[in-house]
């Protein structure tokens, strides 16, 4: 930039900003200020002409009294004929006042234009970078309309100055920004990127963020020049003994856009870049000053984010994890906070979740000790994250310890999840009572109706713990202050279970009503209105309570309460308990029957809480979800449920009526979570509801893509993980099955920063496969991420897997997508133990053609028993042990559910270590030579 000389110092601008810092008041600062506007526009209309010095000082002085909050509405013609001047001062104020008082919609911008036109079309570096900066600074409809074309040529010229392309590349994202169908960069994208060979450190700065909204495809020569340009000697841009901290960070957290690259050698040089940062946060500092560690550690934690988002090296991961966990204890709060919100990503991952569990006492510390009340929250958040079968109990103890003394702006939060661990993990119910009983008496107002909604339709789908929930909620309100959730949950549960503890005196039915009772009026009404429900049930359940409780509601309370609804439920139940006979009043208050299994409402409570954030897959229920209402590990002891179960949710129809029941009512269905979508779409003989959502766009759903049949391999043996993304989009996958049935959570992330409209996704399924696909609104915000289910029936054993097509609209474009489902048979097996003479046996008589499948492949890695063993489990079959002759041999068995049948499979491997050949052979089913392909193909991939 040019120096200013001492003429240009504006005397006068000078000696008014004196005049007015020196005012006393308001009044006289309002006086000195319209004398000064006055005196600017008798010279603005003067037969004079001003020169461009003079100009320049009043155009200063209007732009001061504007950033003292006055308005200005004169001066921006003066400040448009300054950007003509050939003296960088001058233009430089015109720049500056339009930037700041030009309206996008003024009348004046195209003068504008066509004088930044001619400064970045005049070469000169200092007046292109001015014209630069206006743009951006504008940002406007109409500047993208006319400069979108020429920003770009002027950024990959090769005579353009390092302080131009800085300006250029910022200014074509600001656009970009502001109107991303503007700015096509297609034909520019490969000379953007070839920037980056660059040996000016300024040139290359900037262009991660113009990298960034990019529409393109990474080849390996575009990521070997990221890591190139990330790890090439830069000693000579030391900030504080290390080279280059901006760009490196920039240039990590642009990969990050992007999926793992294919190329073995592109990808070999990422992770030995990777591990060179990890091993130099390892040394020791070479400075004790501040910067030196902040820029360090900067470097440190985008290469992390960088593993994690890749999740496919193991050792990456798990090292990752142990330098996390040396930050858990430092004395910097920022590191602390960083380091736990990291290692909450790294506990979704397969690989790295052991090595974050190793932390959990480091992390229940944290949370009672720290100051901070945000390190708290991500302390809590990591323990949620962390949390599986083995540590349940312990994590949600602390939880609940924790919930006591925490925070009111976080103890909302803490209650959904430890309400979502308690059911998700808990294997004994009596435990999950006592736990959602704790939870609503330390923490009862941030208790939301959705946590005890849940219980009640645990405990009454579950008839083992009915007689201990009544007992225990009995107790419970027994208490002298007992928050109104409690009595709640207490009015439910007496209301329909009070029965089984009526035997103890103690808890006789007149001792239940007496103590319901007493926190009647203690109430709001809709509490009251399910207590006058409770008490009818009661009439129904204990005759001998009937007198008592026709009292109550003969009372002028009740009869003649304000409250319509308290009024008509009084009149109605006290008219029905006197006419109704014995038998019709047990037909009309009869048990509530099961609920409907359905994905839990404090769960999607949760997510919405959370709201659009970080595009992340969410997976934190990565494991299987429903341990609580008869599922459990798959291989495991999982009880069987009866034929009538629905545990998926998979043939509950949704209800037509759209009513809604009052907050009290104990004869409707309060956790129906059925949405428009659902009401509105056709019902098929099967009660599946019809999966044949409404297209949006008319154009044909595109053929799969190429690497399709290559994701579905992926995940033959895993449940959850990233099943596509490129530059726009980002898709992960989380499913479970149980029998003939699985539901699937797909979670669609927006990486933009531009709404996708129009979105619509539809599946199309195989004959021998049926879906329901609940639709997701037609608008994705940019940066926020979606999620919709899919539920699956398995009718018969199929080959073909169901294709899905996503189409949306990115700006203006249309964007349509198709994909494989990782739907494949094996995901219905029931592993089955067997003796060697039974599987023998078994193999022998099943020798015909058609009932056998046979695949010789050669092994493309070396045969490492223990991984061959874990992808055969991953299969789902049972791996049996000492069953065949030769131990080298692989010998496992199950039983495919299916609608129709249920189908025997039984699977022999046998290695040749000496060929390095695996011969595999599968009995039974005819669709078993897709098996055969897929175990060759998973056990390639060892």
């Amino acid at each position: 930039m040019p120096a200013v000389s001492k003429g240009d110092g504006m005397r006068g601008l000078a000696v008014f900003i004196s005049d007015i810092r020196n005012c006393k008041s308001k009044e006289a600062e309002i006086k000195r200020i319209n004398k000064e506007l006055a005196n600017i526009r008798s010279k603005f209309k003067g037969d004079k002409a001003l020169d461009g010095y003079s100009k320049k000082k009043y155009v200063c002085k209007l732009l001061f009294i504007f950033l003292l909050g006055h308005d200005i509405d004169f001066g921006h013609m003066e400040a448009v004929n300054l950007l003509s001047s050939n003296k960088y001062t001058e233009k430089q104020i015109g720049y500056l006042f339009i930037s700041v008082l030009v309206n996008s919609n003024s009348e004046l911008i195209r003068l504008i234009n066509n004088a930044i036109k001619n400064d970045l079309s005049s070469r000169n570096p200092t007046f292109m970078c001015l014209a630069l900066h206006c743009i951006a600074n504008v940002g406007s409809r109409e500047m993208a309309e006319a400069f979108a074309g020429e920003i770009p040529r002027i950024l990959v010229a090769g005579d353009t100055m390092d302080s131009v392309k800085q300006s250029a590349a910022l200014c074509l994202l600001r656009l970009y920004k502001a109107s991303p169908d503007l700015v096509l960069m297609g034909e520019w994208t490969s000379r953007v990127v070839h920037l980056l060979n660059d040996q000016h450190m300024r040139s290359i700065l900037p262009l991660p963020h113009c990298l960034y909204p990019l529409d393109f495809n990474p080849s390996p020569p575009f990521l070997l020049q990221i890591v190139s340009s990330a790890s090439t000697d830069l000693q000579d841009y030391t900030y504080y003994f290390v080279p280059a901290p901006w760009l490196s960070c920039k240039l990590l957290r642009l990969l990050q856009c992007y999926p793992p690259p294919e190329d073995g050698a592109v990808k070999g040089r990422l992770v030995e870049c990777l591990e060179t940062i990890l091993n130099k946060a390892q040394e020791p500092p070479k400075s004790k000053k501040v910067q030196h560690s902040n820029a360090k550690n900067a470097i440190l934690f985008e290469a992390i984010s960088l593993i994690i988002h890749y999740d496919s090296e193991p050792n990456l991961l798990v090292r990752a994890c142990n330098q996390l966990g040396q930050f858990l204890q430092h004395r910097e709060t920022n590191l602390r906070y960083l380091a736990l919100e990291s290692m909450c990503t790294l506990a979704s991952s397969e690989f790295s979740h052991e090595a974050v569990k190793t932390h959990i006492e480091t992390v229940i510390n944290a949370l009672k000790t720290e100051r901070d009340v945000s390190v708290r929250q991500r302390a809590a958040d990591l323990l949620y994250a962390m949390c599986d079968r083995s540590n349940a109990k312990q994590i949600v103890a602390e939880m609940l310890s924790y919930l006591e003394t925490a925070d009111y702006s976080i103890r909302e939060e803490m209650v959904l999840k430890v309400a979502i661990l308690a059911e998700k993990y808990a294997v004994d119910y009596s435990w999950y009572v006592d736990t959602i009983l704790n939870l609503i008496r330390i923490a009862g107002d941030y208790v939301s109706e959705e946590v005890w909604y849940r219980v009640i339709q645990i405990v009454i789908n579950r008839d083992d713990v009915q007689g201990y929930a009544a007992k225990t909620v009995f107790e419970a309100l027994q208490a002298p202050a007992c928050h109104e959730n409690m009595v709640k949950v207490g009015g439910y549960i007496l209301g329909e279970f009070g029965n089984l503890i009526a035997g103890d005196p103690r808890s006789s039915p007149l001792v239940q009503f007496n103590l319901l009772h007493s926190k009647f009026h203690l109430c709001s009404v809709p509490t009251r209105a399910l207590l006058l429900s409770a008490y009818i049930k009661f009439i129904n359940l204990f005759p001998e309570t009937k007198a008592t409780i026709q009292e109550v509601l003969r009372s002028d309370s009740q009869i003649r309460n304000s409250d319509v609804e308290l009024q008509q439920r009084a009149v109605e139940y006290l008219k029905l308990s006197s006419i109704a006979s014995t038998d019709v009043l047990a037909t009309v208050l009869e048990e509530m029957p099961p609920f409907p299994e359905r994905e839990s409402s404090i769960l999607a409570k949760l997510k919405k809480k959370k709201g659009p954030g970080a595009v992340t897959v969410e997976l934190e229920d990565g494991k299987e979800r429903g341990e609580l209402n008869g599922g459990g590990d798959r291989g495991g002891d999982a009880s069987t449920p009866s034929p009538s179960a629905d545990l998926l949710g998979l043939r509950s129809t949704a209800p037509v009526s759209g009513t809604t029941p009052s907050a009290g009512s104990l004869l409707v269905d309060v956790f129906s979570e059925a949405g428009p979508s659902a009401t509105s779409a056709g019902v098929n003989d099967d009660g599946f509801l019809s999966s044949a959502p409404p297209t949006v766009a008319s154009e044909d759903p595109a053929p799969p893509l190429p690497e399709s049949d290559e994701l579905l391999n992926k995940f033959v043996c895993k449940n959850n993980g990233v099943l596509f993304e490129n530059q726009l989009l980002q898709i992960g996958i989380k499913s479970e099955y149980r029998q003939n049935l699985g539901r699937m959570y797909l979670f669609y992330g927006n990486k933009t920063s531009v709404q996708f409209v129009s979105f619509n996704t539809t599946v199309s399924c195989p004959g021998e496969l049926q879906s329901h696909i609940l639709q997701l609104e037609p608008l994705v915000e940019g940066g926020a991420q979606v999620q919709q289910v899919i539920n699956i029936e398995c009718l018969t054993d199929f080959i073909d897997a169901p294709l899905l097509n996503i189409k949306f609209r990115y700006g203006g474009a249309l964007q349509n997508i198709s994909l494989k489902l990782p739907v494949t048979i094996n995901k219905f097996f029931q592993p089955t133990e067997m003796a060697a003479a039974d599987f023998f046996q078994r193999w022998k008589q099943l020798s015909q053609p058609q009932q056998e499948a046979q695949k010789i492949f050669k092994a493309s890695h070396g045969m490492d028993t223990e991984v061959l063993k874990a992808k055969l489990l991953g299969l789902g079959t049972a791996l049996l042990e000492n069953v065949d002759p030769n131990p080298e041999n692989y010998v496992c068995a199950g039983v495919i559910q299916t609608k129709a049948q249920q189908v025997g499979c039984l699977l022999r491997l046998e290695p040749n270590a000496q060929a390095q050949v695996h011969t595999h052979k599968c009995i039974l089913l005819d669709s078993m030579l897709i098996m055969c392909h897929q175990c060759k193909s998973i056990l390639n991939s060892c």
